[in-house]
């Protein structure tokens, strides 16, 4: 047997053949979810299974009362089924600029934000708030301001 050769192979080349394997598999099941995307009723079931389980964290967390949770519910399902039209009209389209499909996220989010403002009391509003409400907004503003930056540059350019 030759000294080059060895029975163990090396941490290297084991890390190596795991990231290969990792890739391989992540291939095939990409692969495999583009040959049968979900359905648009299959969307729909995914849709409102999410918008039940955000109600009933809402109802948990922020201890709303039961007409909060009727805002609560009518405000998701109404602005999420809108931003789901407007993606699909913007794929529809062949839109490809993702800034388009994230400027309509933000508009609903903003929208989903305001909603809750009007039927939120003071305490269930910090707790919103706290729970990643605010962070979201911010993060909204900055992709805003550095839209807003970038359009006026090109503006400059042209």
């Amino acid at each position: 047997m030759r000294k080059d050769m060895k029975i163990f192979i090396g941490f290297e080349n084991r890390s190596r053949i795991i990231l290969a394997v990792f890739l391989l598999s992540g291939f095939c099941v990409t692969a495999a979810a583009q040959q049968n995307p979900p359905t648009e009723e299959e969307q729909a079931k995914q849709l409102e299974e999410f918008i039940l389980n955000e109600v009933d964290r809402y109802e948990t967390t922020l201890n709303l009362e039961d007409w909060q949770v009727f805002y609560t519910d009518s405000v998701l399902h109404h602005d999420y089924n809108a931003l789901q039209d407007e993606l699909k009209g913007l794929r529809d389209s062949k839109v490809s600029n993702l800034d388009l499909y994230t400027q309509a996220q933000d508009k609903w989010a903003e929208q989903m934000y305001q909603a809750f403002r009007k039927f939120l009391n003071d305490d269930q509003w910090a707790k919103y708030l706290k729970q990643g409400a605010e962070r979201d907004r911010k993060a909204r503003e900055r992709r805003k301001e550095k839209m807003a930056k970038a359009a006026a540059k090109l503006r400059e350019n042209d």
